[in-house]
């Protein structure tokens, strides 16, 4: 049997050998090798990103995103962080009462809360509270129970029965992966629990996702992409990938382009050779939009 004979699952099972081999695959070389479409070869793409065994970049996949510690997220791709954060905060107006769950993004994005900002802000994580904890215009309620290491985070039995008494403005939500027909999805189970019960107690939910979790899906469903309101991707995201999430009903946000800084870590530095220029999907929005209480 030739290359361009192979089936949709031979040529999975081909490009689930390649990513192991060399970390990453383009769509290109991969459609001229197996004498197939472009368009082909990222619907094979698609298909794997959401059932968990590939992360779709600018132009090929790369293996799916370990589930790593939050010690080990902090201090990756700052510089991409802080912009989704910029905007995010530029969202949230005063006198909100604003759910912010764990996360190394979510933990930017408290960092750029102003500081007079008038909020009431719940989180689960201990490391946000203790950003917020001086702010004199944020009032902060610690979600408690024991923290979960993986997560940084309280997400357990009482964390839930603390939830109880939260009924959020906003919910910015913690993501693990968002694919457009999966939805949000988390990499634990109780994780998963705990971000699908705050989402739903909260009368809009936001989203900050890095390029790495973008159609991108963990084992765990947290809500389906229409019970999120907005989402904040970063200015290089993948214009398909974005313009996918805009048409499943998605309230799509650009944060500003950055420069990366020297010596910073970044998780997409390995897809520098498979991106090119990028161009913004119809129907974004821009990052002055805001939430405010109702």
């Amino acid at each position: 049997m030739s290359l361009s004979e192979l089936l949709l699952g031979e040529r999975q099972t081909l490009i689930k050998t390649r990513l192991a081999a060399q970390g990453r695959v383009i769509a290109a070389d991969l459609a001229q090798e197996l004498g197939v479409s472009e368009d082909t070869i990222r619907r094979d793409l698609r298909e794997m990103a959401a059932a968990g065994l590939c992360r779709r970049v600018y132009g090929g996949a790369l293996p799916p995103t370990p589930d790593t510690r939050f010690s080990e997220r902090v201090g990756t791709d700052d510089e991409r962080k802080e912009a989704l954060a910029r905007a995010a905060a530029a969202l949230v107006q005063p006198g909100l009462c604003v759910f912010l769950d764990g996360g190394s993004t979510n933990l930017a994005i408290a960092r750029a809360l102003p500081e007079d900002k008038r909020l009431t802000v719940a989180t689960n994580m201990p490391a946000i509270a203790a950003v917020l904890i001086d702010r004199p215009g944020i009032e902060v309620i610690q979600i408690g129970g024991p923290i979960d290491r993986k997560t940084g985070a309280a997400i357990g039995a009482k964390a839930l029965r603390d939830a109880e008494m939260l009924r959020p403005d906003l919910c910015i939500l913690g993501v693990c992966g968002l694919h457009p027909d999966v939805g949000v999805t988390a990499f634990g189970f109780e994780d998963a629990e705990f971000k699908r019960f705050m989402a739903l107690r909260s009368r809009a939910v936001l989203a900050a996702v890095t390029n790495d979790k973008l159609a991108m899906a963990a084992p765990y469903t947290v809500i389906p992409i229409e019970r999120l309101d907005r989402a904040i991707f970063e200015a290089d995201a993948d214009a398909q990938e974005v313009a996918e999430c805009a048409a499943a009903g998605l309230h799509v946000i650009r944060a500003e382009p950055v420069e990366p800084r020297p010596g910073r870590r970044s998780r997409n530095a390995d897809t520098t050779q498979a991106k090119a220029a990028r161009t913004n999907p119809g129907g974004t929005a821009p990052a002055t939009d805001r939430l405010e209480a109702k």
